[in-house]
């Protein structure tokens, strides 16, 4: 741009840029209020990208911005930013009035996501119309490529950027995804531009063609091969084919909606590889849709396959290639990035359910007289999100960590393939849990089959690796199944697998059909198609679209699928009775937890704490709500495999509670190495589910044991120096004593060379062995004096002898001579017990 275009409002931009570093965000809002009011669009343009900038922060994450994520609605600046941000606010008039002069503003090719990156880089545009006419081609090469995007689509963009930018924000704040500014304002955009009950409001401006200016539709009319093949700028060359903006005065009335979903889809959900966005776009899927449908429409006039049917721009440009680095780049969404996705799923939902019941008729009578927006919604779900979706959600369901945080990829999976919970009906939640799906939603299961199938293989093979004795996880289990469970589902799935395994011979006898392409790009209004689907050619377009023509389909009812539903059950049954175990030991100890426990009388065994549930919070109270979800989980799965009571005895015959107590005593599966046990991969799975464990005992000196509850500190500590001292002076003598063969020897044994802590038969760890290997050398103990329980019984002790007129000498004197004499009977016992 022109140095002296720069001039003139630079006083402006300037004054706006002290006031955000000095002035509050009410006082800023205010006079920017002004400044949109009273300030013509030629000086507005330059300060727009500041503003957004300093709104949504910027691309790099070196600008926070205003900190939407983290503005709560409890906070002072919550309701500012919100009226000035909002649908109808000052920053979306801004907006509609630089559109109507149709401003561009540039967005480097580099913050764009991965794959879209990457595409452009080999020499592929994206399919995607928000890409097309756009990209500006500087004198710099390849790596300096942008696109110039209207003033909505650069507004729209920064704001969906900014919830996948990393940025530094300050420490000590907590994201809550579900009330903070930036989520409740993605939901009203969202309610504004694509509204379930009127239309989208029209905008305040119109430039001088009586419109605000929209998005080109991409036209039918001029295939994408048609603008030259020997050309080395092609891409330059389609800026100069593009059509007049109000070329399609249909497109006005939802092109904005149009803009805002696209915006959404390709910054949220275009984020997997290189190789499977080729893989989409692969040559065999064009030939695959060619053959079907010209064997579906006779009527129609021949084209060469790849005339029209990819929906790429092919493009052989003369600048240098991008790094290596550049085509590959590793996503990991957050759990918030997560939840606002499912936002947007519930939201399309509703949007497209909003749809009125004359226009759900595929009849072409009925499309003919339906309006953009009704079109819109007919089409919205299966054209503009279903496939990168779907490749999101495999890619979380792999690459997800295996923890209770997955939770928001399942719920928004389950969103998805529950398009009826979002139809508006109010339904009585007692009588919900058993309503069946209504038939007719059959279209949408089968236009969807990978996302019922595919994904529950996927779950399963991340289930069967969780620790299901923790609540969280088995409450996922429940959920899954409970939704697959629901009366009709599976026969409409069972039906979707028929339609796509039916031979493909058959097909080509059809007559007067109409095959519908799966529409990955371009406005919808710019490429309808008749509405005489068959079922058949939908599903096989659906599952070979997103698999490739190559795909090994394997069936959710088949017998390999099967044996993977009868393991996961009969883990279920061993965390189940897991779950149980400790749920009824907890039990027994809460109910030993008396007063007399603080005297020792209740459970000291601190050996036998379970700690193989993730989480500290695990009571005896979650391990009921476990078993609970558990038992609920498995009457699901059977119902929906449809496992008759002698299959499910078959296999619950194998986990019988005598097994299980065997099993609870069982170290984990392991393999005696040089240095000690190595665990197995079964033995990792045993611990992972709550199966067996290891038995933590304390196997060291017992003086040094950390002073437990039922033990006076002070004491403890006191009687160890005693004894210690007892122990170095005495040390030889006492081990000559214990040395001797005679009746004084074993006496003394027993007294003074008492056995290790845990110093069993047990297998134990090299570094414990170890220690077991050096000889215990004879010592005085006298930590039990230390015991309240000890204390309690000799405080009653002599309280009975005062009682009896003994003095505290003679007491004592008792005393020890009764445990004197209790030593002797008991050595003298065992020597008995040994002859015998």
């Amino acid at each position: 741009m022109a140095a002296p275009v720069l001039q003139q409002p630079s006083f402006l931009l300037a004054n706006l840029k002290v006031d955000s570093t000095t002035k509050p965000l009410l006082q800023r809002c205010q006079e920017l209020v002004k400044v949109i009011d009273e300030y013509p669009a030629k000086e507005l343009h330059l300060i727009f990208p500041w503003l957004v900038e300093t709104v949504f922060g910027s691309l790099d994450g070196v600008i926070v911005g205003w900190n939407l994520r983290f503005l709560q609605a409890r906070s002072n600046e919550y309701n500012i930013a919100m009226d000035f941000l909002d649908p109808s606010g000052p920053m979306m008039k801004l907006v509609y009035k630089l559109q109507a002069e149709d401003y561009k503003y540039e967005i480097p090719v580099s913050y764009l996501p991965g794959p879209v990156r990457a595409s452009i880089h080999e020499g592929v545009l994206p399919d995607c119309p928000l890409f097309h006419n756009k990209l500006q081609f500087p004198l710099s090469g390849l790596l300096s490529l942008s696109l110039a995007l209207n003033p909505f689509e650069f507004y729209m963009f920064n704001l969906a950027s900014s919830l996948i930018t990393p940025k530094n924000y300050p420490p000590g704040q907590l994201v809550s995804a579900s009330d903070n500014a930036y989520f409740v304002l993605v939901d009203s955009y969202l309610k504004y531009f694509l509204p379930t009950e009127g239309n989208v409001p029209p905008s305040p401006f119109s430039d001088s063609r009586g419109s605000v200016s929209a998005p080109a539709p991409r036209s039918p009319s001029v295939p994408f091969a048609g603008y030259g093949i020997h050309s080395t700028s092609l891409l330059k060359r389609h800026i100069s084919h593009q059509p007049c903006v109000n070329a399609d005065p249909a497109a006005q009335e939802i092109w904005r909606s149009e803009t805002l979903l696209q915006v959404f889809v390709e910054i949220w959900l275009h984020h997997y590889s290189l190789e499977m966005y080729q893989k989409l776009q692969s040559p065999q899927l064009a030939l695959l849709q060619y053959r079907l449908s010209m064997s579906s429409m006779p009527c129609q006039p021949l084209a060469p396959p790849g005339s029209g049917t990819l929906h790429t721009y092919q493009v052989h440009l003369p600048l240098r290639s991008a790094p290596r680095g550049l085509l590959e780049e590793p996503f990991s969404p957050t759990e918030e990035h997560v939840l606002v996705v499912r936002l947007l799923v519930k939201h399309l939902h509703a949007f497209s359910s909003s749809l009125k019941p004359e226009q759900v008729s595929s009849s072409p009578s009925a499309h003919s007289h339906a309006s953009p927006l009704e079109e819109f919604k007919r089409v919205v779900v299966q054209r503009f999100v279903q496939q990168k979706l779907y490749v999101f959600l495999q890619h979380c369901f792999g690459h997800w960590p295996l923890d209770a945080s997955f939770r928001a990829v399942l719920e928004t999976w389950l969103s998805y393939i529950q398009p009826w919970r979002y139809t508006g009906e109010k339904t009585n939640p007692l009588t919900d849990q058993n309503r069946s799906v209504p038939d007719k939603w059959a279209s949408f299961v089968q236009e969807n089959l990978l996302m019922y199938t595919k994904l529950f293989q996927g779950f399963l093979n991340r289930v069967i690796r969780t620790d299901l004795v923790n609540v969280k996880n088995a409450l996922m289990v429940f959920r899954v199944a409970k939704v697959f469970a629901q009366p009709n589902l599976t026969e409409m799935i069972q039906k979707g697998e028929q339609l796509f395994l039916e031979p493909e011979h058959v097909l080509h006898h059809r007559q007067h059909r109409v095959f519908l392409t799966p529409g990955h790009g371009g406005s919808f209004l710019s490429a309808r198609q008749p509405a005489g689907t068959d079922a058949v050619f939908r599903v096989k377009s659906h599952v070979y679209g997103l698999e490739g023509q190559d795909c090994q389909y394997k069936q959710m009812f088949g017998t390999e699928l099967r044996g993977a539903v009868l393991k996961l059950i009969q883990i279920i049954a061993q965390a189940r009775q897991t779950a149980k175990r400790i749920s009824d030991h907890s039990a027994e100890v809460a109910s030993n937890n008396s007063f007399m426990s603080w005297f020792g009388m209740g459970s000291s065994d601190l050996n036998n704490t379970f700690s193989g549930s993730e989480g500290g919070d695990e009571t005896g109270e979650c391990f009921k709500k476990t078993h609970e979800f558990l038992d609920r989980a498995l009457e699901n799965l059977c119902q929906i495999f449809r496992l008759n009571p002698g299959q499910l005895s078959q296999l619950m015959a194998n986990l019988g509670s005598g097994q299980d107590d065997i099993n609870s005593r069982q170290l984990p599966d392991c393999i005696q190495g040089e240095n000690g046990l190595i665990l197995t991969d079964l033995g990792r799975m045993q611990i992972i589910n709550g199966l067996r464990r290891f038995e933590i005992e304390y196997q060291g000196d017992p003086e040094l044991q950390p002073i437990r509850s039922y033990e006076n500190a002070v004491l403890v500590r006191l009687l160890f120096r005693i004894s210690s001292l007892v122990n170095d002076r005495f040390g030889n003598r006492m081990e000559a004593l214990c040395s001797r063969p005679d009746f004084l020897g074993r006496l003394g044994r027993h007294y003074l060379a008492g056995p290790v802590a845990g110093a069993s038969g047990r297998r134990k760890s090299p570094v414990t062995r170890r220690t077991l290997e050096r000889n215990p050398q004879p010592r005085l103990s006298i930590r039990t004096l230390a015991s309240y329980r000890t204390l309690l019984l000799l405080v009653m002790l002599y309280v009975m002898g005062a009682l009896l007129s003994v003095g505290p000498l003679s007491c004592t004197l008792l005393i020890l001579t009764g445990g004197v004499l209790y030593g002797v009977l008991l050595t003298l016992l065992g020597d008995k017990l040994k002859s015998h």
